[in-house]
């Protein structure tokens, strides 16, 4: 066994000791606190320099330059042991049988403490603040960059303290303490969408319509025009092309059989005009006065009046 002698100057306890997990002693129960086990000769000099409770050390590993504190639970250890819980021994990157040195301390009490699990798991926990009240019962006191072990159903859960008030190391016995949780290690947030680039191609119901191929506008009643009495027409007619012929046209008067030749004040599309001598081409010009449509008329031959009954006539008297 290791042992260096007691520092006999002044009121500080220091002390080398080697190290080895609880387990090593059938207290695996002790890996759930922050406390360790120290050997009778370490209660016989403490009590001999009057350290106050509760005792609280700092554990220093100078190979690895980690610093540490804890609290010690009994003074069964074998001389120059210590035993520790095995975090603790993670924490200061300690392997079994390695040289600790172990100081006496005295800390201010905790304000507020900062805390991060591991794995969002212990957060879903049915109430992980009853839980880890009840754990750190066991725990004196808590050092910032520790990771303390939290066991629950069968399992552990891990948790950095972040930040530590008033200072770096605090004593939590007997204190109220503010405890606040950072994000858990493996938590990934929410990933937001990724605004939408504008495309090039443009979708369907956007793309700018073709435009329709052009189908040649029906004209009605563009042959050639005859007469319902069968006479030959007066005018030819030229076939109507212009959606709209918009022409004033003059009444005029047939001085042969004193009937009354009217043209339609406007000749729309597709609509059909008895009687009517006149129908312009779309670049026609406008119609003649009624006075040089009378003097056309006259010009024209005068055909034969149909006359009833014209033959020899007959008596049935002799």
């Amino acid at each position: 066994m290791y042992q260096e002698g007691y520092n006999i100057y002044g009121s500080t306890f220091e002390q080398s000791y080697r190290c080895y997990p609880v387990s090593f002693i059938e207290k695996s129960h002790l890996e759930k606190g922050g406390k360790i086990i120290m050997p009778p000769s370490a209660l016989d000099r403490l009590a001999y320099l009057q350290i106050d409770y509760p005792m609280l050390f700092e554990l220093n590993n100078p190979s690895a330059g980690r610093v540490s504190h804890c609290g010690v639970l009994e003074f069964i250890a074998d001389e120059g042991l210590i035993y520790l819980p095995y975090w603790m021994m993670e924490n200061m990157l300690l392997q079994e049988g390695d040289i600790v040195h172990i100081k006496n301390a005295s800390l201010s009490k905790g304000t507020f403490v900062k805390l991060q699990p591991h794995t969002k798991d212990f957060l879903d926990l049915s109430n992980p603040k009853a839980i880890l009240e009840t754990t750190l019962r066991n725990y004196s006191c808590l050092t910032a960059g520790d990771t303390i072990m939290v066991a629950y159903n069968d399992k552990r859960y891990y948790i950095d303290i972040v930040e530590t008030k008033p200072s770096p190391a605090i004593s939590i016995i007997e204190t109220d303490c503010e405890v606040d949780f950072a994000p858990p290690l493996d938590y990934k947030e929410p990933e937001k969408p990724a605004p939408s680039t504008p495309s090039n191609k443009t979708p369907p119901e956007v793309q700018e319509e073709e435009p329709a191929k052009k189908i040649p506008k029906f004209n009605a009643f563009t042959g050639s025009a005859r007469r319902l009495d069968g006479k030959p027409s007066v005018q030819s007619h030229a076939p109507v092309s212009s959606p709209m012929l918009k022409q004033h046209q003059s009444k005029a008067t047939d001085g042969t059989n004193g009937s009354v030749s009217t043209s339609s004040s406007r000749q729309h599309r597709g609509k059909l005009v008895f009687g009517s001598n006149v129908d312009q081409a779309p670049n026609a010009t406008p119609k003649a006065t009624p006075k040089e449509s009378s003097q056309e008329l006259s010009q024209q031959v005068e055909e034969p009046k149909f006359q009833a009954f014209t033959g020899k006539k007959y008596s049935l008297k002799r």
